[in-house]
């Protein structure tokens, strides 16, 4: 589970859970989860010089950290495995792919994959019969408020990408510089327990407002950084880089699931059709991205 996991990182798990059960070794060591260790959370904003993210940071990291909390705070297995899956149907380059798919706002076009990939692993299947659970005990983790919830509700996930960008995952205001570290993370999260909402639903709820009051501070930062015009227009670039390599037959929408960035990189660079190679490598090596009040008609990216 921690294999090319920094130190840092392999402390910020534990934090998440002292307790990590073996069943969810198995489940994480099958193929359809490891191909989630070649796709990044920043949905492909790691590969252009624009960004300053301090390490890397896969699907894979993400979803064993959510499943760990799920686990800390409810030590329930189906839970825990609906956490661990949640972003098993998640493409190259992430939500990128929902830019693809016109779904800007919830980007959640990709998640309707998930009981399909599950039910086509030999490997998942054979384990959860074993554990006797049923595929829609776990393929939906929207239907465990603690797992997922709408905004401004507090969740597993939720939580734990707020955790993971502020450590370093995504991009900070600072160059090389940390909104938390895991010491901080550990007297936040242990701040953190399982109460019922004003609507009789459980929920993960702090038990000092002073703790609250600073998650949400740390979060709204990093709530500007997910929406700031160089984010937008990287993860649109490559949307329409997969969009229109597709429409070329260059690539396939199975190989958005089946191949890891590197692989899609490979096949983008090597790209002779349409300037494709040439716009990805003026992207990748950009600096910085201008902008301006009226219509430009000539749209460049910049390598500052």
């Amino acid at each position: 589970m921690f294999k090319g996991v920094n130190k840092e990182l392999e402390k910020y798990f534990r934090i998440l859970s002292k307790d990590i059960p073996d069943f969810l070794y198995e489940y994480v060591d099958t193929p359809e989860m490891q191909k989630q260790a070649g796709i990044s959370v920043s949905c492909g904003t790691i590969y252009s010089k624009m960004f300053d993210h301090k390490f890397w940071y896969s699907t894979l990291d993400h979803s064993i950290a959510v499943a760990l909390i799920i686990w800390n705070f409810t030590k329930d297995k189906k839970q825990t495995l609906a956490g661990l899956f949640h972003d098993i149907a998640t493409p190259v380059f992430k939500h990128s792919i929902d830019f693809m798919n016109g779904d800007y706002e919830k980007q959640e076009s990709t998640e309707e994959l998930t009981t399909k990939i599950i039910s086509n692993s030999e490997e998942i299947m054979k384990l959860l019969k074993r554990d006797n659970i049923k595929v829609e005990e776990v393929d939906d983790y929207h239907i465990y408020p603690i797992a997922d919830n709408d905004t401004p509700m507090l969740s597993a996930d939720r939580l734990e990408y707020t955790f993971s960008n502020g450590l370093g995952a995504t991009e900070c205001l600072t160059p090389n510089k940390q909104f938390w570290d895991t010491e901080k993370i550990k007297e936040i999260y242990q701040d953190i327990e399982i109460g019922t909402n004003e609507e009789g639903i459980e929920e993960l709820s702090f038990k000092n407002i002073e703790k609250a009051e600073e998650f949400v501070h740390i979060m709204s930062k990093l709530s500007s950084i997910y929406i700031r015009n160089k984010t937008k227009y990287s993860m649109q670039l490559l949307a329409d880089i997969m969009k229109k390599m597709s429409v070329r037959n260059i690539i396939t929408k199975i190989d958005l699931y089946r191949l890891s960035e590197k692989e899609i990189i490979e096949k983008i660079e090597n790209c002779k059709e349409d300037n494709i190679s040439d716009v990805f490598n003026i992207w990748k090596n950009s600096t910085k991205i201008n902008e301006s009040e009226e219509k430009v008609n000539r749209k460049i990216l910049c390598s500052g």
